[in-house]
């Protein structure tokens, strides 16, 4: 069997532009990856021609050696588009090697620790500002049956307008979210990055009444060191990694102690056998993994595999409001029932992909936003 064509496919969802890639061998069978990514996705489609030569022409089986192939011939340059373009191929060859040998992906990364997936509902509540809001969505949060919801309780503008003003309002809304739903659900705040040392700390302190289990990014990602500082002052778990793309990138954070959750995103960190390998190092420093899962379905089923298979997996994050896409998309629909992803069955990530349904959705550049003010303070 040998690789012959790669195809890339890119449509614009909402607010971002999803990338799918396929890669076609010359005995019939295919794989499917994703390398969705917020920003600028055409390089992303580039950085896929640019490794095509690596793969074409070759066995897919043993996608270690592959991965090993394209990292080495593009390591040192190219950033994220190139980290995400490989990812998305490593997730199609690992989809490619399970549908060759009739098995789950899970099964190849050795088996299953559990056949279902504990889910949060992500970008919940988007656009609530009164308490009573906040407490309605809350409550349709745990009707859905999640038992843990992530939201972001303030605004970047509020925060810039009136800093005390803003933190106020948001222990409002925390008190309602928490009242709506319940002692016993997870609340995660989502901050964006929109934090300083001081105002993160200031904030975890008045939403501490109302428990939240996590801040996720409460400061930029770049300094490993200042994420380590605010994690020994703040009252709260930082959950972080969104944003780093290999272990070499975790390394100073897991081994200083910076976050107590780590989120890294397999369409962006190098794909399924780099994650694979981040999950273990976190799991020497006892740390639990939520993949960041903020793409189509492609992404969501090389999350659930992998999670699946490691032992230190936490909780799998679920755009819920893009679900009805997702669905319409796969031509076997991923299962989450009552809170938890229940694990697909067939060979390979377990799903085709059915692009009809997106044919009306065309790329559209992402909108570039023109502030050259900090997003902290």
């Amino acid at each position: 069997m040998k690789i012959t064509k790669i195809e890339t496919f890119t449509y614009w969802i909402e607010w971002c532009n999803w990338l799918f890639v396929k890669v076609s061998t010359d005995e019939g069978l295919y794989g499917w990856g994703e390398g969705s990514l917020h920003g600028a996705i055409q390089s992303v489609e580039a950085a896929i021609r640019e490794l095509e030569p690596v793969l074409i022409g070759q066995d897919p089986s043993g996608v270690e050696r592959h991965w090993q192939a394209m990292y080495h011939a593009w390591r040192w340059r190219g950033g994220a588009s190139m980290s995400t373009a490989l990812a998305a191929l490593d997730i199609a060859l690992w989809d490619l090697e399970g549908k060759r040998l009739g098995v789950p992906v899970y099964r190849l990364l050795g088996g299953p620790f559990r056949t279902k997936l504990r889910a949060y509902a992500s970008h919940w509540m988007t656009g609530v500002t009164s308490p009573e809001q906040a407490y309605e969505q809350a409550k349709e949060a745990v009707r859905r049956g999640f038992t843990g919801f992530k939201w972001m309780p303030f605004t970047f503008q509020m925060l810039r307008d009136n800093e005390h003003s803003a933190i106020a309002h948001a222990a409002e809304l925390m008190k309602a979210a928490r009242e709506g739903a319940g002692p016993d659900v997870d609340i995660f705040v989502e901050c964006g990055e929109r934090l300083s040392p001081r105002t993160a700390v200031m904030l975890a302190n008045a939403l501490l009444p109302y428990r939240p289990s996590w801040f996720e990014e409460p400061i930029p990602f770049e300094n490993a060191r200042a994420m380590v500082q605010l994690q020994k002052e703040l009252p709260v778990p930082i959950a972080t990694g969104e944003r780093l793309l290999s272990r070499w990138e975790y390394r100073e954070l897991l081994e200083t102690g910076g976050c107590k959750v780590i989120q890294p995103d397999l369409m962006h960190a190098h794909g399924i056998t780099e994650v694979r390998k981040i999950a273990a190092m976190a799991d020497t420093y006892y740390i639990p993994v939520a993949p960041h899962n903020p793409g189509g379905p492609i992404c969501t089923l090389a999350a659930m595999h992998l999670s699946a298979a490691i032992p230190n997996f936490f909780i799998l994050e679920q755009m819920e409001d893009e679900r009805a896409l997702r669905d319409d998309l796969c031509t076997v629909p991923v299962k989450c029932v009552d809170g938890y992803f229940e694990l697909p069955t067939g060979p390979g990530l377990g799903t085709d992909l059915n692009l009809d349904v997106l044919k009306e959705r065309s790329y559209r550049p992402q909108p570039v936003s023109g502030s050259t003010e900090s997003l902290w303070r």
